[in-house]
């Protein structure tokens, strides 16, 4: 039996934490919101996000940050990507050599370009950072529906303690050591998720959303691998795994987001009726940032920054990705 606290009592977070006391670990959900640990004890149940899925009793429900963080472990970071660096510093004091933090979120800090990951390394440089990342709805995996992540670290024992902590009968994990390839596959492809989301309110077809998360995966794989990711990450759960799920669940808040985009919304309606963080929004700009400083080529992430945030229409957008100049497929293949 392992300590693990998780900080970031959201959907995901409470969904973990029932997949590690399932696996008979001791776990403690920590909340900076009153509001929330009041639901939580009182319910035993995240009745906004994931009702009807009850925590298991031995799940403890904390709001003093100092316990939830002392003498664990693990603590697993899951909180929004906006939020992740204040954290970071808040639990600093608490933080002892060497302390393993996991990194369920998904995002690009767009003052300063860092995942999620760079950001816990940069406040807390005395931690061992690691990420679990894949194609995970919280929704899901809360009911135990069969569903497989990958863990990154920067060192195989860490990744193989993170992977036999999470395991169990309905959660498989892999492992592996590309930390940035697998940030970038999960920050990323929420960007393009909210383009899926906009094809479909624009009632657009399967052609479409094909040809959309298909040139969408090169594009993420195309930065990547220019910032050190690896080519397998993005062919994997972390990459076209976590692409496909995001761009076609029901579940997904950037798909949904983009779905009343392309039915007309504004981006604040949308936002005010899905009533939780759009990471797909949040990481464009950075997205687009990062491409510019790396020359490197996303017309895609281009056009959505345009949707968000110059008012460009939807319908013009495509336009303007299908009359691109003509180009091979893979420049380099050759004849």
């Amino acid at each position: 039996m392992k300590k693990i606290s998780f900080l970031g009592a959201g959907s995901w977070g409470t969904a973990l934490a029932i997949v590690c006391a399932n696996n008979g670990h001791k776990v403690t959900l920590w909340s900076k919101l009153p509001s929330e640990i009041e639901m939580l004890r009182e319910h035993r149940e995240h009745v906004d996000r994931l009702p009807g899925v009850k925590l298991p009793e031995s799940i403890i429900i904390e709001d003093d940050i100092e316990k939830a963080c002392r003498d664990m472990d693990i603590l697993v970071c899951a909180v929004a990507s906006p939020f992740v660096r204040d954290t970071a510093k808040s639990i600093k004091p608490f933080i002892r050599e060497h302390q393993i933090i996991v990194n369920v979120g998904k995002g690009i800090e767009e003052a300063t370009l860092m995942t999620l990951c760079e950001i816990l390394e940069d406040e807390l440089p005395m931690a061992d950072v690691a990420v679990l990342s894949g194609p995970s709805h919280a929704e899901e995996v809360s009911k135990g529906v069969p569903t497989t992540v990958v863990v990154g670290a920067k060192n195989q024992k860490t990744a193989m303690f993170v992977q036999d902590v999470f395991m169990g009968d309905c959660f498989r994990v892999y492992t592996s050591p590309d930390i940035i390839g697998i940030e970038l596959g999960g920050a990323l492809k929420n960007v393009i998720a909210l383009a899926a989301g906009i094809l479909d309110g624009m009632g657009l077809g399967d052609n479409t959303k094909a040809a959309l998360m298909t040139r969408g995966i090169t594009e993420i794989s195309r930065l990547g691998v220019e910032l050190g990711g690896k080519m397998e990450t993005f062919c994997g759960l972390s990459g076209i795994g976590d692409l496909i799920v995001t761009c076609t669940s029901k579940h997904s808040r950037n798909h949904n987001c983009g779905y009343l985009l392309g039915k007309g919304k504004t981006l604040e309606e949308a936002k005010a009726e899905i009533k939780q963080v759009i990471e797909g929004v949040n990481c464009a700009k950075a997205a687009m940032a990062l491409a510019n400083k790396h020359h490197v080529t996303m017309p895609i992430v281009e056009q959505i920054n345009a949707i968000l945030f110059e008012n460009k229409t939807a319908a013009q957008a495509v336009k303007d990705l299908l009359s691109r100049d003509k180009v091979m497929e893979y420049k380099s293949l050759t004849w």
